[in-house]
């Protein structure tokens, strides 16, 4: 299954609470459960002006449909060309 990488860009200073945090997540459940078993959010990563989100889906579209039925932004969607880990070079 192809593997994406979602760029959500923060405004400056805006990193999203707990609560609010929790609210997205529950919300991108919801519509992965309404896209169905093909598109699966891997998981996520917050940083002071970005949330990285890892998913699994057919194609790019169907991670752009999430982002638009959730209300989500999704300023670069990138698909994984390979993954490095210390794995692979020891």
């Amino acid at each position: 299954m192809p593997k994406f990488v979602i760029e959500r860009d923060l405004s400056p200073g805006q990193v999203p609470s707990d609560d609010q945090i929790r609210e997205d997540s529950l919300k991108s459940l919801q519509v992965l459960r309404e896209l169905g078993p093909e598109t699966q959010w891997i998981q996520g990563y917050v940083t002071d002006d970005k949330i990285y989100c890892i998913y699994y889906a057919p194609d790019e579209s169907l991670v752009l449909e999430h982002a638009r039925r959730g209300g989500f932004r999704a300023d670069r969607v990138t698909a994984v060309r390979r993954l490095l880990d210390p794995t692979n070079f020891q």
